[in-house]
């Protein structure tokens, strides 16, 4: 068999959501990635408790739509898998960087990035890549992509919070695997703070009080 396998460049179109409106009133721009197996506005959903006149969020969708489970009808979305995964972040990064060109964010508000689960390996990808001056960079329940290093991250203020957060109960995560990951990511980026919640590999908006 004579295979090849070649690469083309196209436009693409994708959608994203956002929740509450951003106003005079808004102090805090959240752009918030979610999980495998979400469509974004499912997830931003998982905000709506917060003070709507305060945030405003941007919730990015994955580009890689499926059907779960055997009924084929709920539809999930996954962020990259282990095949072409340097070319396809690369689109992802350009696909963030045209949502943030869109929303035209205002440079005197509160910029968080939050990542879910798979989403932590986007939003810490996009930040270190674009060089992104944020207040605040939550993680939760997801790992801390192998390839970046501390120079990647050199060029945050010293006071951006970076959050950690892990479920107590999370199946994915052991005891040993946490500490040994904390260790590294310690490492990268020294200002870290780790939190707990009593749950499972879940997004609990309790522990997101006091971000900022």
């Amino acid at each position: 068999m004579n295979i090849k396998e070649k690469e083309i460049s196209y436009q693409t179109t994708n959608t994203y959501s956002t929740l509450n409106t951003l106003t005079t009133k808004t102090k805090n721009i959240w752009l918030v990635f979610h999980g495998i197996g979400y469509l974004s506005r499912y997830f931003v959903r998982l905000f709506d408790s917060l003070n709507k006149e305060d945030n405003y969020f941007i919730a990015p969708q994955a580009p890689s739509k499926y059907y779960k489970g055997n009924d084929y009808r709920k539809v999930g979305s996954s962020w990259l898998t282990k095949e072409n995964t340097q070319v396809e972040t690369k689109n992802v990064l350009r696909y963030i960087d045209a949502i943030i060109a869109k929303e035209r964010i205002p440079q005197d508000l509160n910029f968080i990035v939050l990542g879910y689960s798979q989403g932590v390996s986007i939003a810490s990808r996009w930040i270190a890549s674009r060089k992104i001056n944020c207040n605040a960079l939550v993680m939760i329940s997801g790992g801390f992509p192998k390839e970046l290093h501390k120079e990647d991250f050199d060029f945050l203020p010293k006071n951006t919070k970076i959050i950690h957060i892990v479920g107590e109960m999370d199946p994915f995560f052991e005891i040993e695997k946490v500490e040994a990951e904390k260790e590294r990511v310690r490492e990268i980026l020294p200002q870290i703070e780790f939190r707990t919640h009593p749950g499972g590999h879940e997004l609990n908006i309790k522990t997101l009080t006091h971000i900022i």
